[in-house]
């Protein structure tokens, strides 16, 4: 499975340093094009390469990791979305004070499966800084919990194995107008919790 990776932040960087770890093909892109990429690709090693965002929504897996201000922009820039299956760790939050951004009364989940129709979206990934995203899964005899949620059941799927694949324990939500509210930052019950599911 390839997976494509469409930001280089704290969070895409932490996500990809796991992926790669597990063996997965990596495109990472920015809005900064593949040059700028380099430095994060050398220490990535494994089987990561830098690519355009084109590239990298062409992979089977997509992680969505922009902030939420970009997200308009980058959706804009890929014409069909449809069937394709998209992680989406960004939490609705708006520079330069950081408030959450106006939803209309829905989960972030539901605005961004909007900007991206006919996608498969399944939250994941959004309720751990940069930092515990990036260390080792295991912990105290259990494994770091990881919640993710979504309407499509195959997709679903794929993002669960790939959660165990990097040595997380995956913790399905539900749909997204269920799940996601319970981990979008801020207002979620989830974010900022280490949980550890022991063996």
């Amino acid at each position: 499975m390839r997976i494509g990776i469409i930001g280089s932040g704290g969070i895409g960087l932490a996500f990809a340093g796991q992926v790669v770890k597990a063996g997965y093909e990596v495109i990472i892109s920015n809005s900064r094009g593949a040059d700028s990429l380099t430095d994060a690709v050398k220490q990535l090693g494994g089987k990561a390469r830098a690519g355009s965002i084109e590239e990298a929504t062409a992979a089977n897996v997509i992680f969505l990791a922009v902030q939420w201000i970009h997200l308009p922009a980058v959706a804009g820039k890929i014409s069909n979305w449809k069937d394709k299956i998209v992680i989406d760790p960004i939490n609705p939050v708006v520079p330069p004070d950081y408030k959450i951004a106006e939803l209309g009364g829905r989960a972030s989940s539901e605005v961004v499966q909007e900007m991206l129709p006919g996608a498969k979206l399944v939250k994941a990934f959004n309720t751990f800084t940069p930092q515990l995203l990036g260390a080792i899964p295991e912990q105290n005899g259990g494994k770091r919990v990881i919640f993710y949620c979504g309407d499509h059941t195959a997709a679903k799927e794929a993002v669960r194995t790939i959660i165990d694949k990097i040595g997380f324990a995956g913790v399905d939500l539900g749909t997204l107008k269920e799940g996601a509210r319970l981990q979008q930052y801020p207002g979620g019950a989830l974010p900022g919790l280490n949980l550890i599911q022991l063996s």
